[in-house]
């Protein structure tokens, strides 16, 4: 039977979400790392993801990533399993699918023509809502009823593309009107905003890479009460034995050197 396929046209910073989409698919053994439902949403796509040239090792971390951003959120649904979940900039990303409940109330949100995709392949419930605006109209923010509940901010592979400004206009926006929300995203360090616009991927679907920050308690300056509650390196992954050889080696000798560690890595704060 022939499956329906959906073609995609979407800008420079929009087309990396299938980066992102393909590698979640080809980017680790299943082992580490399995989403069936991206498989399913891969599948319905009609796209030559081979001019990505998506190189293994973002694949890898691609990977990595989302596995670290589904156990931060399992772990605060453990502790707050009626909270809010809030996941700016998701793209086609499946992680209610993967780790969400019923019990709480969760967001996504990203620009309307990525929502406009997104609802060909989700549809939205009374807990589950998608929300079409750029994330630097805070506005948005105003659409989000909360009930005194506990809320988790996640942004994956979206505030590199901000400007400094705009970070931290977020960040006190969203402090302002979720206090004591918790906030997680991953960040390059400065030198990788200035080498990454070589990277082939990027290349291709011209995106622009303009924040990085390389001191993750500058964000505490910001406002009082901001604290810093993990800063997590790829090296850390306890999944890194699971992959090949020259992987392992080359994440061992990552960790002997701080620019490495840094040069992508999440951080996790209280607002």
């Amino acid at each position: 039977m022939a499956i329906d396929k959906e073609k995609i046209r979407l800008a420079a910073e929009q087309e990396t979400l299938l980066i992102t989409l393909y590698s979640k698919v080809y980017g680790c053994p299943q082992t580490v790392f399995k989403d069936e439902k991206t498989r399913q949403i891969l599948d319905r796509i009609d796209y030559d993801f081979s001019q990505l040239k998506v190189p293994t090792g973002t694949r890898l971390t691609v990977c990595l990533r989302a596995k670290k951003f589904d156990e931060i959120v399992r772990e605060f649904l453990a502790s707050h399993p009626q909270g809010v979940v809030l996941h700016l900039g998701c793209g086609l990303d499946t992680r209610f699918v993967r780790v969400g409940s019923p019990r709480i109330d969760w967001y996504d949100l990203d620009l309307p023509e990525v929502i406009d995709l997104r609802k060909k392949f989700f549809d939205e419930t009374d807990n589950y809502h998608m929300i079409p605006s750029s994330v630097t109209d805070l506005s948005w923010v105003d659409r989000i009823p909360t009930r005194d509940q506990d809320v988790l901010v996640v942004a994956e592979g979206l505030l590199m593309y901000l400007k400094d400004e705009q970070v931290k206009a977020l960040v006190l926006r969203l402090k302002e009107a979720f206090p004591g929300c918790e906030l997680a995203f991953d960040a390059y360090s400065t030198l990788t905003v200035r080498r990454v616009k070589d990277h082939p991927s990027i290349k291709k679907t011209g995106a622009l890479i303009q924040w990085g920050i390389d001191d993750a308690r500058q964000i505490e300056h910001w406002a009082s009460g901001i604290r810093l509650k993990e800063e997590w390196f790829y090296t850390q992954s306890k999944d890194i034995k699971k992959l090949a050889f020259s992987h392992r080696l080359i994440f061992a000798i990552a960790g002997l050197f701080s620019v490495a560690r840094k040069a992508h890595r999440i951080l996790y704060y209280a607002l």
